[in-house]
């Protein structure tokens, strides 16, 4: 994609002056040049322009607040010192993979003040004898140099505002937060359905319960019918009481028998 193009696109509807970072990292530069970017963008803090061909920097804009520069991996080799009349608040500049290869290349990098960090890995500047001790020689401002301070003390995590992470670790946790409700609602579903199954399981014992004192009910109604029917067999003479167990087991009574014998 061409430089203007994906600027166009970086910009999603916004104006120039309401950005702060902006990535153009594997585009296509023209002709080795940087364009469509302008003084403009006179907020932009942080800038990475990776991997796009560059030979030059000598169509950078004005801009006063750029804190950080990403210019790793392509094909600059000198004029550096545009980036001290452009970008004089510059604090973090990354030269990596570039064709850099002389210490007195790095000379224009004086007039920046505020830089505590230059990166120039795979450049061939770091195969000189005594590369760092000269580069921190010759920019008593650089507290870090690729990566590790004069001491080869390991520079802490960078400044999110100076690289863009900040936007990054919103998102992070945007999506940790909802991660989280998603569990939490999860959770509460899962506490729902244990509730519905116990409820569910109460009701049933209630149920059995209820059936277990109707079933005993019935047995104590009957109970207290035959104890009734005890009681009125009870009270009849014991003539009666004999005739009405036999008619009860379904035998005649002996002395009908024989009085029919009689007859």
């Amino acid at each position: 994609m061409e430089m203007k193009k994906r600027l166009t696109l970086e910009l999603r509807n916004k104006k120039p002056g309401e950005v702060k970072e902006l990535v153009l990292d594997n585009c296509r530069s023209d002709d080795g040049k940087i364009v469509g970017l302008s003084s403009d963008f006179e907020n932009l803090e942080f800038l990475s322009m990776i991997n796009i061909n560059l030979l030059s920097v000598s169509n950078l804009p004005k801009l006063n607040k750029l804190r950080k520069l990403e210019l790793s991996d392509n094909r600059i080799s000198g004029g550096l010192e545009v980036l001290a009349e452009r970008t004089p608040n510059l604090t973090h500049l990354n030269l990596s993979g570039n064709k850099i290869k002389d210490i007195n290349t790095l000379e224009p990098l004086k007039k920046l003040p505020n830089l505590h960090s230059l990166d120039l890995f795979n450049c061939e500047v770091t195969m000189l004898i005594n590369y760092r001790e000269s580069v921190f020689t010759l920019l008593p401002q650089l507290t870090y140099l690729d990566g590790f301070d004069a001491d080869d003390q390991e520079a802490p995590d960078s400044d999110p505002e100076a690289d863009g992470d900040g936007l990054e670790d919103e998102y992070e946790n945007g999506e940790e937060g909802e991660e989280e409700d998603d569990d939490d609602e999860e959770d509460d579903l899962d506490e729902e359905v244990i509730d519905d199954e116990e409820d569910e399981d109460d009701d049933l014992e209630g149920e059995e319960e209820e059936d277990g004192v109707d079933d005993e009910e019935e047995d104590e109604e009957e109970d207290g019918e035959d104890d009734e029917e005890d009681e009125a067999d009870d009270d009849l003479p014991r003539g009666e009481k004999r005739k009405r167990n036999l008619e009860d087991e379904g035998e005649e009574d002996p002395e009908e028998e024989e009085d029919d014998e009689d007859d």
